[in-house]
């Protein structure tokens, strides 16, 4: 087990990833990105059980679905960090017959992805439908995803999140990253979506909330609480309170960083507020 400044010292090395990849091709999305750089630092490095390699049906160890894949900036940087594909191929993200495109794709093979998301709704259905096939399969492994909460204005999830609970797809840990924003402002302003935790438990799902979404050490601590939960039943929720563009103090707490590249002057503040820890690609 790595520690905890191990873990931190790797998120900042992440965070410099994600702004030097948007700021290279002038497009992204850093501010979800950003914002859940522990969260996928803490996934990959200490939560999930995972093979060695890449094997695309995920047979015999946890798997995880990202279903928000317009943050596809921090979900390349930790996978290359994790040893799924060389860190340097990180210099090709967004360019033209690069694997590392804008929204993940799995036609050019890109190891640890194993659905091209960033239509946003869908993620749900696929990550209950891959946890469905495990306990078909009598493999004992979890199933995790990640969502946006301006994401669940659409309505397949709510369907999928029905039946998830009416089926008992108990070996299910799905993470809504409420950083209160979308690309069009703030969730409140653009639709309401009143108490998520009692809405999903309405729908028969286990909540765990994690209130300091920015922290490994409260990543690590709700997130075992979670998948302490799974197998009675019902499927877990995960409410991760994160706060957008975090780590970079001016694009902190606001939509307009949803997707927008920082430029030169910009680009050397946020890279001097995250020194360079493990080495840039």
């Amino acid at each position: 087990m790595s520690d905890i400044k191990q873990l931190e010292a790797l998120t900042t090395q992440v965070r410099r990833d994600i702004l030097r990849m948007v700021h290279k091709v002038n497009s992204g999305h850093p501010g979800g990105s950003l914002g859940c750089a522990e969260f996928f630092v803490a996934l990959f490095q200490e939560i999930m059980d995972r093979k060695d390699g890449f094997e695309m049906d995920g047979v015999g160890e946890d798997i995880f679905f990202l279903s928000n894949g317009h943050i596809s900036p921090v979900y390349y940087s930790v996978l290359a960090r994790s040893g799924y594909f060389p860190v340097d191929e990180l210099n090709t993200f967004r360019l033209i017959d690069s694997r590392l495109q804008g929204h993940p794709t799995t036609h050019e093979g890109l190891p640890g992805v194993r659905i091209a998301s960033g239509s946003l709704g869908q993620g749900m259905s696929v990550a209950i439908g891959a946890a469905e096939t495990k306990k078909l399969n009598n493999d004992n492994h979890l199933v995790y995803s990640l969502h946006g909460d301006g994401e669940l204005q659409e309505g397949q999830n709510w369907e999928a999140i029905m039946y998830a609970a009416g089926n008992k797809v108990d070996n299910l840990i799905s993470t809504i990253d409420l950083n209160g924003q979308q690309i069009d402002g703030s969730t409140d302003d653009v639709l309401p979506m009143g108490n998520v935790k009692e809405k999903f438990e309405a729908f028969g799902w286990t909540v765990v909330e994690i209130d300091a979404g920015n922290s490994i050490d409260a990543i690590l601590s709700g997130m075992a609480e979670a998948k302490s939960k799974t197998g009675q039943g019902k499927p877990v929720c995960v409410l991760l309170k994160t706060v957008m563009g975090n780590g970079v103090d001016f694009m902190m707490h606001t939509h307009a960083w949803h997707g927008k590249a920082p430029n030169d002057e910009q680009l050397e503040i946020g890279l001097n507020q995250n020194p360079v820890t493990i080495g840039d690609y």
